[in-house]
């Protein structure tokens, strides 16, 4: 009788086993193609937006020969992805999801602001830099950030 135990529990366990593994099997499709997902509108977005270095800003221009911050990050979201965004960094910055910069990824829009006012918004290229239309008299390029005052935006 204890050998037929024995081989009930081991049945039962390698059943067990069996079901925990294509559980994972099944499930793991889903989580790496979500993720790959996001890398690829995040490689789309940084494609688009680094094409884009070396155009002049101009205030109030949304390209494609000139950009103001919010003109470019407009630009850059159509041309990628064909989402539109709204055209001022204040209404880019209500129209996100808010995301911790922990959670930031590559693709992200970045808000830079002076109390509770968005003057800024540039993409996030990760490793604490972006990609943005800075001011007059320059031209879109990647920097650092330069100020901890900034917020993540995730498109939607």
């Amino acid at each position: 009788m204890l050998g037929n135990t024995r081989t009930t529990l081991r049945a039962l366990a390698a059943l067990i086993i069996s079901i925990i593994v294509i559980a994972g099997l099944l499930t793991a499709p889903v989580h790496a193609s979500q993720q790959q997902g996001a890398k690829a509108r995040a490689a789309a977005v940084l494609r688009v937006a680094s094409a884009l270095k070396g155009t002049p800003y101009r205030y109030g221009a949304d390209g494609p020969r000139a950009f103001d911050c919010s003109g470019y990050t407009k630009w850059v979201y159509r041309k990628a992805l064909g989402k539109r965004l709204p055209r001022t960094s204040d209404a880019q910055a209500r129209a996100t999801k808010r995301v911790s910069r922990s959670s930031a990824r590559r693709g992200d829009l970045v808000f830079f602001s002076k109390r509770r006012d968005v003057y800024h918004v540039a993409i996030y290229a990760g490793r604490n830099r972006i990609w943005h239309a800075p001011r007059t008299g320059e031209r879109v390029k990647k920097e650092r950030i330069w100020t901890r005052k900034v917020t993540f935006g995730r498109v939607r």
